[in-house]
Parts: structure tokens; sequence; C-alpha cells
């Protein structure tokens, strides 16, 4: 059993706070797509750094597709848990899931690209034109 199931409901804060960080690591260790969307969070943090321009919207994008990956990874594993013999709701609810995230990496990515592009080209402009 790990810690975080041994724990009482009620603690301090100091170690919700390790357990909010014990569940972000868990995750990202399992969940290959976390890892994959944390690069392209970094990437398109680094680039909006790089351009001056959009780093709060790319931090809140960015942070919204995490959070979106780890709320579906929990859900996830709570209805595996509940019902772990394969069930058409709980697959069409997993899917449902799925989907949330999907849509969030959509939006972070028309964000980026909203916020991003105009300085990419400009700086790419003056670089090859």
């Amino acid at each position: 059993m790990n810690r975080a199931a041994r724990r009482a409901p009620h603690r301090g804060f100091l170690a919700a706070l390790r357990s909010a960080g014990d569940g972000v690591r868990e995750v990202f260790r399992s969940e290959p797509n976390l890892r994959i969307q944390g690069a392209i969070g970094a990437a398109a943090l680094a680039l909006s750094l790089w351009l001056g321009t959009g780093t709060a919207a790319v931090l809140l994008a960015s942070g919204l597709v995490i959070a979106s990956e780890l709320l579906n990874a929990a859900f996830e594993r709570l209805a595996d848990a509940v019902h772990p013999s394969p069930h058409p709701l709980v697959g069409a609810a997993k899917d449902a899931s799925a989907g949330a995230v999907l849509v969030c990496a959509v939006a972070a990515a028309l964000v980026g690209l909203v916020v991003l592009g105009p300085a990419l080209v400009q700086r790419l402009a003056g670089w090859f034109g």
C-alpha cells in the first residue's frame, strides 16, 4: 500500500502538498503522454521567453493541458479500481475523459499559434527576409 492510501483524510497543508506531489510524480512516471505534453509545454515556454511575448498565456495553456491529463489519469485509475473488467459505459467514460484532454491540447496549440505565431514569423523574417 502506498503512502497516499495510508494517510488520514484530515491532515496539514504540507502533508496535502506532499500528497499532491506524489500524485504528479506517479502519473509523470507512468504516463508517457504527460511527459510528452510537459516537454511540448517547456518548449513553448522557452519559445515565448525567446520571443519575449505570450509567456503568461503559454503557462496557462500548458497548465491546463497538464492538469487535464492528471485528472484523466486519476479518473482512469478510479474507473479501473471500481470496475476492473471491461464495460461499455466505463470505456465510454474513459474515452470522454481522454477527449477532454484532447480538447485542452488543441486549445493550447491554438493559443500558442495565435500568441507566438506572429512574433515567430517576424523574428524569422528578420533573419531570412
